[in-house]
């Protein structure tokens, strides 16, 4: 039996993976860690039974250990809890779905103990890609995508030789406001925005997706799981949602993996991989579908985008700006601190005020974290 490990259980990916295992019988959840939904957890450790647990602060474990009073588990916290539930001698593979850049430690240290990683996390790989992918390599360890676009590329790459693609097709929705033009987002509410019209999600993430950051933060992330460049990675706008991502090689030949809008296909592929299982998602009738259509991109209307390209050009600690001062401005706007428009102009001022480090340490990642975090908060 197989043991997982999995960061963020409490959240959109983490409740669809406990789904997975509650259907299949062969994987054994050895640690849990999540961040604040103490109660959300005590739950999950009732039916999963790991041997080691993790919440987010030290003052929530007290209310923790009352709700598992009677229950055989070791309970930690913080960021030595969760390099712990990562690094766990039962676990075989870690699925990390914690949000934002905490991913980052807790994954190298998960690398370094030679768990093969499920990457839900885009996070580690759009700060430390240079990093975590050179020291994969060296322990041996495999990285899954479990992102739905990464998957459907990883999926399309089976049985090719990666030197012949010519080009990733790295499709995206285009969120709830598709075909929209800047000055008619000025007026955005956070309702407005948590509205996708494809995907259930967390609010961070459906955010990202509807200014389009998330699929730029994918772009950075294909760089680094598939080794090509940010200009060979093309966002094709998609609307149904069916085609999730596809691989166009140096003869033309394109290869695509479809399906209905279903988490839990990628999440179980990554599992199992290289086999596949039984899942009741809904099936895909293409004589009620009918059509699928493709949009370009507006890269001024959804500026996050383009700025993704620019921080994948330039390198270095730049992605880290992006991606912090991207985490920072959502969470504002959120809290309905800022507005919806702000959140790109946010991205570029810290682009343009981050001093460049070329090939960052984990340490330099997290101080260019800080210092955009203490910019930010000194103008918005």
């Amino acid at each position: 039996m197989r043991g997982i490990s999995l960061l963020g259980s409490t959240g959109s990916i983490g409740t669809q993976t406990l789904d997975v295992v509650r259907r299949n019988n062969d994987i054994k959840v050895v640690a849990l860690a999540a961040g604040t939904r103490v109660k959300e957890l005590a739950d999950q450790v009732r039916e999963f039974k790991p041997e080691l647990v993790c919440v987010g602060k030290e003052e929530l474990v007290p209310e923790l250990k009352v709700l598992l009073g009677d229950m055989d588990v070791r309970i930690v916290y913080g960021e030595e809890g969760l390099v712990e539930v990562a690094t766990i001698a039962s676990a075989d593979i870690v699925l990390t779905a914690v949000v934002g850049m905490m991913g980052i430690i807790p994954t190298i240290e998960a690398i370094k103990a030679h768990k093969d990683i499920a990457l839900a996390n885009k996070e580690t790989l759009v700060t430390a890609g240079h990093i975590i992918m050179k020291l994969a390599k060296e322990c041996n360890v495999n990285i899954y995508p479990v992102d739905s676009e990464h998957s459907a590329i990883f999926q399309s790459l089976n049985g090719e030789y990666h030197r012949e693609v010519d080009k990733i097709l790295l499709t995206a929705s285009g969120g709830p406001f598709r075909g929209k033009k800047r000055e008619e987002l000025v007026n955005v509410t956070l309702e407005d925005a948590l509205n996708h019209p494809n995907w259930s999600m967390g609010k961070k993430i459906t955010i990202d997706s509807s200014t389009m950051v998330n699929k730029g933060l994918e772009v950075m992330e294909a760089q680094w799981l598939f080794d090509v460049p940010s200009s060979k990675v093309q966002v094709i706008i998609q609307p149904q949602s069916i085609i999730h991502s596809m691989v166009e090689f140096v003869d033309g030949g394109i290869m695509a993996q479809l399906g209905s809008p279903d988490m839990r296909l990628p999440i179980q592929y990554a599992l199992y991989y290289p086999h596949r299982r039984e899942l009741n998602t809904k099936r895909l009738d293409f004589y009620e579908l009918g059509s699928i259509t493709f949009e370009k991109p507006d890269f001024d209307t959804f500026k996050g985008l383009r700025l993704a390209y620019d921080a994948s050009d330039r390198g270095g600690n730049i992605p880290t700006a992006f991606n912090a001062a991207n985490e920072l401005a959502v969470a504002k706007f959120l809290d309905r601190k800022i507005k919806y428009l702000d959140i790109p102009d946010i991205i570029e001022y810290s682009m343009n005020e981050t001093v460049f480090i070329d090939n960052p340490s984990v340490d330099e990642i997290l101080a260019t974290e800080k210092s955009v975090y203490e910019l930010v908060e000194s103008r918005w």
